[in-house]
This record gives structure tokens, sequence and C-alpha cells, in this order.
């Protein structure tokens, strides 16, 4: 077991930031008129370290776990075994993020970070189950500390096993029912917002059912009594899911060995903030794909500082939102790589009067 899980990130040189600029503003157009395809293009090409970055065997990695207080009902209109149902749909192929990321030339990946299913050993998976689920975390912590660190080295090891096979963009996403109360928790305590502003539908929650999930939720922050100044983990273990765990240390992991980190929607930004509580520097590694419909994502972007690709009104998950965007992460490579130059295509640049 891992009783402490670190992971420091080297901070992206910037030697290279004026020739990755010149080689852009010299391209045949109008300097910034490519908007956020260049401001992507030199992040890739900065954090790559290298004036022709690639995009090597891109993956989709989503976390599933289930969480203790699904069962109960007070927070998902869906029952607690739609998670592994919808685990073997994504085995079957059959789920929307398979279908976009085909589309978009991304292999998914699904791992069983702790969901409440035996599967069958030989199913095409990552198995690294942490236990049948978490414990309902508004009669005590969803997880030991301890328990939580050990997710997190679970999720570093998969990405570094990933990351040897020679991948160098990998998307996050997750399927656990409950789990947007656990990334509301988690986001309400880290960023010190009111959990009215933090809770949304998740599955389905409206009216009546949409205010009993937020008392639930207040309730359980309340018995915890958890403030902004808690340590991440700390607010991790006491709220978080095994999935949401595995994927702060696969962040974490990636970010370290320089590879492109795409963070989807809401709950893969609740473990994005954990990350970022623990190592700031992640965020030169990350791509916010897309902002969600789910209430909370607004207000954890903006704490992040976060300028998301893509508005499209989408709140899913599964990493659909990774591969949404992706094929604008490959046209602002492209556009770097292969676009001529004014000087190459034979164009008269800007006057420098």
């Amino acid at each position: 077991m891992t009783d402490k899980f670190q992971k420091s990130i080297v901070p992206v040189p910037t030697d290279l930031d004026s020739q990755i600029w010149d080689k852009l503003n010299h391209k045949t157009k109008p300097p910034g008129s490519l908007g956020k395809l260049e401001r992507l293009a030199f992040q890739i090409a900065r954090l790559q370290g290298t004036l022709t970055p690639s995009l090597k065997e891109p993956i989709v990695m989503v976390f599933a776990g289930d969480h203790g207080i699904a069962k109960s009902g007070l927070v998902n209109p869906y029952p607690q075994e739609v998670t592994y149902q919808m685990v073997m749909n994504f085995l079957g192929k059959g789920a929307a993020i398979n279908t976009m990321s085909g589309v978009a030339g991304m292999q998914v990946v699904v791992v069983d970070a702790g969901v409440n299913h035996n599967f069958e050993p030989d199913l095409p998976m990552v198995h690294a189950k942490m236990g049948l689920g978490t414990a309902d975390y508004r009669l005590g912590p969803a997880m030991s500390l301890v328990a939580c660190h050990t997710a997190m080295q679970k999720g570093a090891d998969i990405v570094a096993d990933t990351l040897s096979k020679g991948t160098n963009v990998i998307g996050f996403g997750e399927m656990g029912i409950g789990n947007t109360s656990s990334a509301s928790l988690i986001m309400s305590t880290l960023c010190n917002i009111p959990l009215s502003d933090c809770v949304g539908k998740g599955t389905g929650a409206t009216g009546d059912f949409l205010a009993q999930k937020l008392k639930t939720l207040q309730n359980a922050q309340k018995f915890h009594g958890l403030t902004a100044g808690e340590d991440a983990d700390q607010v991790l273990a006491t709220f978080g899911g095994f999935e949401i765990a595995q994927m702060v240390g696969g962040m974490l992991e990636a970010a370290s060995k320089r590879c492109l980190v795409l963070v989807d929607g809401f709950i893969s930004t609740a473990a994005f903030l954990v990350a970022h509580s623990m190592a700031p520097e992640i965020g030169d590694f990350a791509v916010f794909t897309h902002h969600s419909e789910e209430l909370g994502h607004t207000k954890a972007l903006a704490f992040l500082k976060a300028n998301p690709l893509l508005e499209l009104q989408m709140r899913l998950g599964e990493g659909t939102g990774c591969a949404a965007a992706y094929p604008l992460v490959r046209m602002s490579v492209s556009v770097l790589n292969e676009m001529a130059s004014f000087d190459s295509a034979g164009v008269t640049g800007k006057s420098d009067e």
C-alpha cells in the first residue's frame, strides 16, 4: 500500500517561446487570426520543447467507479447498477464515447477503478479495482487517506504504462453514478464556493429531486466540516470516488512526463482541481476541451482561469469532450507544422511601416 502519493512536475521551459510565436506569426495569415488554435499550437510546441510538435497514439481513458451514497437514492435518479452496465456498453463499443472517439481517431481505454460489479478477468479493460465502490460519505469518509493515495498511484501507474507504449496525448473521462455529487463537494470545498453554485442535474436530477440532492450534500459537507484550507488529498479521500482519485494520479503522471492532458467536463475538472492543488505546474499541460452544461463547471473553470475550446452544451462525461475537441488539437499542430510561411509561399507579408 502507498502511504503518500507525491508527483513533481518540472515547469515548462520558456526558451522557445519567441521562436514558436515567430513561426506562427509568419504563416500566411494575419497574426492571431486563428485565435485559440494558435494559442493551442503554441502550448503544445512549448510543452514538447520543439518547433515541430507531434501527436502520437491519442487515447481517451474512461475511469469507472461507484459511490456509496448512490445506494441511498438521494442524489441520483438512476440506480447504481447503471455504472457497470455502461462499462459493458463501452466495451461493446455502443456508447457516445466509442462513436465520437472513432471519428476523432482516438483509442478508448476503459479502467475499472472501483465499480460495484465483478467483471470477468478476460474483458478488454484495465483491471485496477480498489473495491466495490466507496463508502457513503454521509456517514464517514468515502475512503481512507491510504486508500486514496493508493488509488492515485494506481492511476499514475496505468498512465505510465500507456506512455511507455508511445502515447503523448491522453484524454481523461469517467463513468460513475453519483460522481457529480462527489465533484460538487470537491469543487465547493477546494474553491470555497457554496454548494448551491456547484450542484447540478448530473444524470437528470430536477425539481424536488435536485433540491433533495443539494440538501443531502450540504448535510454531508457540514458533517465533515472541511474547509478550503484542507489538503486536497484529504478532501478527495472524504468525498471522492476511486475513479476520480485514479484520474488525479493519472493526470499528474501524464504532466510529469510532458504528455498533453485533455480534460473533459465537470467531474474531470474536479479531479484536475485536486491535481492542480497538489502541483500547480500541471496547468501548462492541460487543455480544457469544452464548457459543460453542468452547473458548477463555469465557476470551476473560472477558478482555474481556464478557457475551454468548445461550447457544445454537453454534460455527458465519458471523455466525450476530449473526443470532440481532439480534431481541433490536430488542426492546431498542423497549422504550425504544415501551413506555408509568407516566404515559402511567395506571399507579401505585412508592411513594417
